[in-house]
């Protein structure tokens, strides 16, 4: 019973790995993302009914391989329009459908050097502009990430079947529209990469302050994205933006561990314990930033927020923190790319570089921002300012604002902690 258990842990996390290699290249063969992914699951089936028995294999992931390929064949035969997928594929095999032989899909499944482009040609198919935010999240994290639809559901904190149908509808809608299993052309390429860092980023996002629930980060989640941005990293080496993303995302994974007290309770930046912040993230994430700048460009959005992060993963202490140089890097943020967000964050940076006073005009600036109008820091950060002038009756009203717009439990009973701490 305990070694079935072992090698059913094992199985799953050869699956995590290789998942997304196996769909990749047998959506290439097929060429519909939803049939390769269906290969790639009765693989795992197989996986499941005969290691157990059999031992798991010298090379798990050539075993999977090797019996989704033979799937694949029998996919194919019965397809009686085999001809026209040849063609379509621009396979060069001069012989009858009923011929076809495990040696020809050898050649194509088991080619090595495409591997890489046809997991960027997957990453860009589940990011794909006709599906929605929702359903390019879902799908990435089922198609890449290896996650199973339970553990989407449970790490958004949405019901199962929900999940499952935005998957479905996602598969159905690239398949119904012919999407090709392509990297993007040069001049949508900007474009379409611009969506895949977005959806790479939210999902980091997720597991670190949680949007809703009862727990302020979920690890899991920032791993799963970190994962698929350091594979990207490795298959676009030549886009600073993506070596920027990924040294944001290990920058601010390097905080996990000092972000909540082990009661759970959310822990502000500046009161970490920074002997908790993970090194190894740090040092990777900052040669990351390097690589990106070295790359010769300007930094991008994601570059200039990992620099911020890299002034605080620099300072040893809080109040070795360059706040001059973190306020100049997010007046650059905002003229990149405008947000009230982006301003919000500039006028923390700038109260605590110049005075609470100075930060303050920035955010009453902002106080008729539609944008912001439910977004539960502002209050917050305006609530902060407001106690460090010694203005603790307006400071409770705004944390108690705060609270009341705050989805995660957690997060809301900081800001109900913070505004009895104003009572006289």
């Amino acid at each position: 019973m305990a070694a079935t258990a072992e090698t059913h842990n094992t199985i799953e996390a050869v699956w995590r790995i290789e998942a997304p290699k196996l769909i990749a290249a047998l959506a290439r063969v097929v060429g519909d993302v939803g049939v390769g992914e269906e290969l790639a699951q009765d693989a795992l089936v197989a996986a499941l009914e005969q290691w157990p028995e059999q031992g798991v294999p010298d090379r798990p992931g050539a075993w999977l391989m090797a019996t989704a390929k033979h799937r694949a064949i029998d996919t194919l035969r019965r397809r009686q329009r085999l001809q026209q997928k040849q063609e379509q594929l621009g396979w060069d095999l001069l012989i009858e459908p009923p011929q076809l032989g495990v040696p020809e899909l050898e050649a194509v499944v088991d080619d090595e050097a495409a591997i890489g482009d046809d997991l960027l040609r997957l990453v860009f198919i589940a990011c794909h502009p006709l599906l929605s935010m929702d359903a390019r999240v879902a799908l990435t994290l089922r198609l890449l990430g290896g996650l199973t639809t339970d553990e989407i559901a449970h790490a958004f904190l949405v019901p199962e079947p929900t999940i499952a149908q935005r998957i479905v509808r996602a598969k159905r809608t690239l398949s119904d529209a012919h999407v090709p299993f392509e990297v993007p052309p040069p001049g949508e390429l900007a474009e379409r990469l611009a969506a895949v860092l977005e959806v790479t980023y939210l999902i980091f996002n997720e597991g670190y302050s949680a949007s809703a629930g009862d727990d302020w980060t979920r690890p899991a989640l920032c791993e799963d994205a970190l994962r698929l941005g350091r594979v990207l990293a490795e298959l676009m080496p030549s886009e600073p933006e993506v070596h920027g993303l990924v040294a944001l995302m290990e920058l601010q994974a390097s905080r996990l561990r000092a972000r909540v007290s082990p009661s759970g309770e959310p822990i502000l930046l500046l009161d970490q314990n920074r002997m908790l912040w993970d090194q190894l993230l740090i040092r990777r994430g900052l040669a990351a930033l390097r690589r990106g700048e070295t790359l010769g460009s300007a930094l991008g959005p994601y570059g200039l927020q990992a620099a911020i992060a890299a002034c605080h993963a620099r300072a040893r202490t809080a109040a070795d923190t360059d706040w001059p140089q973190i306020a100049a890097l997010y007046e650059v943020l905002g003229q990149l790319t405008p947000s009230p967000v982006v301003e919000l964050n500039r006028a923390m940076a700038v109260a605590m570089a110049h005075g609470p006073l100075a930060g303050l005009e920035i955010v009453d600036a902002l106080a008729d921002e539609p944008s912001l109008r439910s977004y539960y820091v502002l209050p917050n950060v305006r609530g902060d300012l407001l106690v460090r002038l010694g203005r603790l009756g307006e400071a409770r009203v705004e944390f108690e604002r705060a609270a009341s717009l705050a989805h995660n439990a957690r997060q809301r009973q900081v800001l109900l902690d913070r505004a009895a701490a104003c009572a006289p």
